[in-house]
């Protein structure tokens, strides 16, 4: 059998428009970048409004929780399948899909009388969100080649960046301006005529491909991956109630269950049938692997740091949601501002650009924390401020040519599940985050009597160390690849193709 990057190579180049063939695709980009930018900044903007709702809606503590745990759960879950159902029967129908789903449970949401139709909206909302990710990304690879991939994904990178970073400010401004016990729904509602407005474009501009042969889905893959990842995040999304401590025991069955589904892949794969996640990405694909994992190990980092800074300047300098979020809009302006010029960087300085930028996070976090703890009052936010602009210029220099560089010789046909296992590779690096760093500054909080600064500079220190493992293999990477291989050129790039998958 002839190996899926070389049997594919026509089917790509006549998926894809040559650079310059299409005057849409710049136009149909943005409306992937704008579901995009409402499906994940919806994993943060939540969390400023949870008391509100807990008290419109006189919920518990933990039924209220997974208003926000619920949304990530779900999100998470359907990444990698959905990727693949995009590659096999339309990256354009499933992305309309998803995106009608999300803007009608962003409604349901919104007018949800009692917590548990919330929580049930907020499920599938996640689950419309975890379907409309990987088809950004594979849209991306589908509709864009050499030098204007990279700026692409510069954009789309962007946009990950500044979802991630202003979903706290963005939902103190709305609580703020639709002021009553009501006022909460309105996170929710805004989702409403944004994506409704984005469907109608997206009919109109995205491209319109026809697969090129019908294919099954590995159901059994689906079941496996799909048990493993739950098992994985289950725990850690319900850390605050306990379950860390309680399902422990489901860390090793996940990691079993994972196991089991790599190997049933491998089988399915050289049996000729057609897996859930072609394990070639991984053995064989350069630079997949390598990235997959510099993504999970920076989002342990990157997805936990933030809760911790609101934790501390809300409970620790008595903040209010908004001037929180404020306190860290430098790194959010600095990760847009570095991420669309890095998209245009990543053809020439390769693996090299992510080394710079993730040094340049751990001296802009580190310095950051530093100032916050030395620097007494409120002149500690503005002193901080110059610190957390370098992180966030360092952060913009990551994520989008991290996904340039891991994504860059996935054959196309195969992009929508590589996009949905690399961002289900963030997701749970990020929900590894989110468990640990605040659960860290409350470990060390209540070793003495409101000792914010300390359990600041813990918490924050070991979302460092994280980042810190991401550059040591991004500096492994750059190392083999500067070693072993010739500048890659632009013009190279209509072939990338044909070198995925070779076994």
């Amino acid at each position: 059998m002839e190996p899926d990057g070389q049997a594919d190579g026509r089917g790509d180049r006549a998926q894809a428009p040559a650079e310059g063939a299409d005057p849409q695709r710049w136009r149909a980009l943005w409306v992937t970048l704008t579901a995009g930018f409402m499906s994940l900044l919806d994993v943060t903007i939540v969390a400023v409004a949870l008391p509100s709702m807990q008290h419109a809606l006189h919920a518990s503590a933990p039924s209220i929780q997974w208003v926000v745990s619920g949304y990530a759960l779900t999100f998470a879950l359907v990444l990698v399948t959905a990727g693949r159902l995009g590659d096999a029967i339309g990256r354009r129908r499933i992305f309309l899909l998803a995106l009608a789903a999300f803007v009608l449970c962003s409604a349901a949401a919104g007018a949800a009388p009692t917590i548990t139709l919330l929580i049930v909206a907020r499920l599938a909302q996640g689950m419309a969100a975890g379907c409309l990710a990987p088809q950004n990304s594979a849209l991306v690879q589908q509709m864009f080649r050499g030098a204007e991939r990279g700026r692409a994904f510069g954009l789309f990178g962007a946009t990950v960046g500044i979802s991630s970073a202003v979903g706290p400010v963005v939902g103190g401004l709305i609580l703020m301006l639709a002021d009553g016990p009501q006022g909460w729904r309105w996170i929710f509602y805004v989702n409403v005529p944004v994506g409704a407005v984005a469907f109608l474009l997206g009919v109109r501009l995205l491209p319109k491909v026809a697969p090129r042969r019908r294919e099954r889905l590995d159901l059994r893959g689906v079941l496996m991956l799909g048990c493993g990842v739950l098992a994985l995040m289950l725990p850690l999304i319900l850390a605050e109630s306990g379950g860390v401590r309680r399902l422990w025991w489901l860390f090793p069955a996940g990691l079993g269950l994972l196991v089991v589904f790599a190997r049933w892949e491998r089988r399915l794969t050289a049996a000729g049938g057609q897996p859930l996640l072609d394990p070639r990405l991984v053995t064989s694909t350069r630079g997949y692997a390598a990235g997959a994992s510099i993504a999970a190990l920076y989002f342990v980092g990157f997805g936990g740091v933030w809760l911790v800074f609101a934790l501390y300047f809300q409970n620790g300098q008595g903040f209010s949601p908004l001037r929180s979020g404020l306190a860290v809009t430098p790194f959010a302006i600095g990760s847009a501002a570095a991420a669309v010029v890095a998209g245009r960087l990543v053809e020439r300085l390769g693996r090299l650009l992510t080394v710079c930028g993730l040094a340049a996070v751990v001296l802009g976090l580190g310095g950051a924390v530093l100032v916050l703890c030395l620097v007494p009052g409120d002149r500690a936010v503005w002193c901080a401020a110059p610190a957390l602009l370098v992180g966030g210029l360092g952060s913009g220099c990551v994520i989008s040519p991290n996904v340039t560089m891991t994504l860059r010789d996935v054959p196309v046909r195969m992009a929508g599940a590589a996009g949905g296992a690399l961002q289900t590779a963030q997701r749970l690096g990020g929900a590894v985050g989110t468990a640990a760093l605040p659960g860290l500054f409350y470990v060390v909080l209540g070793t003495g009597r409101h000792e914010f600064r300390p359990a600041l500079a813990i918490a924050v220190g070991s979302g460092i160390a994280a980042v810190l493992g991401a550059l040591a293999l991004a500096v492994h990477d750059w190392l083999r690849d500067h070693g072993s291989r010739p500048p890659r050129r632009s013009s190279a790039s209509s072939h990338e193709h044909t070198r995925a998958g070779r076994p």
